[in-house]
């Protein structure tokens, strides 16, 4: 990076794929809410393998790995700037060495503290309030959690680069928070905004950035519907098998298929409008979410938030 994409004071928010895509969906929001630019792309230098190739009628697909890649909010005067990286896939070998790098990168970048978002999964209603839960890197940063929203992660692990990043932070001697939303268990492999909505709610605060929560609130209150309603079916089924051992609830599975004629162009339409207004972006997101298309547009979603000028 050049002298003159050096940030102001940066907070590095690292972000990837996991239960309820409370991270993941948390740091898409963070970037499309402040309308982020492209910064760069991380070099994974051989950590991620090929496991198997995709096939798309009876067509082999070309090898993509994943990519991993930042984006930054340039804060007004006075303020702290936000970078946010955003890792397609967690590699699975070579995880501290991954992390130390991204540390050393963000050290040369004036990155004052790393976060990490994950999910807290435990056995709540869906209609209930997410409880948040955080741990530190050390006692002064994790006094700055101290507040009646956040509850201390006395013990445990935390799974995954989530975890491992703060790990390798804590051994360069670098400030890190994770902020952990809850979720329930059983709906682990569906996306849960609540969690995500009560992890961006206290960083928000702790960084002093502006964000309109109006989308996410909607989104968290209409799946809190559909998971309640898929929640109360499920009890109907089990109280109506009398013995209730043969019963396990299976989340519906996104569908591959092509897309419908009329949803393609909508998705058309909707880049065209995330292009002129970047803010509008997390609601194409929301859009190939729902069809279960999301894989398939993300390279080009993330292009939004390269530079055009």
């Amino acid at each position: 990076m050049s002298e003159a994409t050096k940030s102001k004071r940066p907070w590095l928010v690292a972000v990837w794929p996991g239960m309820g895509h409370v991270a993941i969906s948390a740091g898409y929001y963070l970037m499309a809410k402040l309308g982020m630019q492209y910064l760069g792309e991380f070099a994974s230098n051989g950590l991620f393998d090929v496991d198997y190739a995709i096939i798309k009628s009876g067509i082999v697909q070309k090898t993509q790995r994943p990519r991993s890649r930042f984006f930054v909010w340039k804060a007004p005067e006075g303020k702290r700037d936000i970078i946010v990286f955003i890792g397609e896939a967690q590699p699975p070998l070579g995880k501290f060495e991954f992390c130390e790098k991204l540390i050393d990168f963000a050290r040369d970048q004036g990155v004052e503290r790393v976060f990490t978002f994950a999910a807290m999964a435990t056995d709540m209603h869906p209609e209930h309030e997410s409880r948040l839960f955080g741990a530190a890197t050390d006692p002064l940063t994790l006094k700055e959690l101290d507040r009646p929203e956040v509850r201390y992660l006395e013990e445990g692990h935390i799974g995954g680069l989530n975890g491992v990043l703060l790990a390798a932070a804590a051994d360069k001697g670098m400030e890190g928070v994770c902020l952990l939303g809850e979720m329930p268990h059983m709906f682990a492999q569906l996306p849960f905004p609540k969690a995500s909505l009560a992890v961006l709610e206290v960083f928000a605060e702790m960084a002093e950035v502006p964000l309109d929560f109006t989308e996410l609130k909607e989104q968290a209150h209409a799946i809190e519907q559909q998971l309640g309603e898929l929640l109360a079916k499920f009890k109907e089924k089990m109280e109506a098998n009398e013995s209730g051992a043969s019963e396990s609830f299976e989340p519906p599975q996104d569908s591959d298929e092509e897309l419908a004629e009329a949803d393609q162009k909508r998705i058309e339409m909707m880049f065209s409008q995330a292009a002129d207004d970047r803010s509008k972006a997390y609601e194409l997101k929301n859009e190939l979410d729902r069809l279960g298309v999301f894989d398939r547009f993300e390279d080009r979603f993330l292009d939004l938030f390269k530079r055009t000028e």
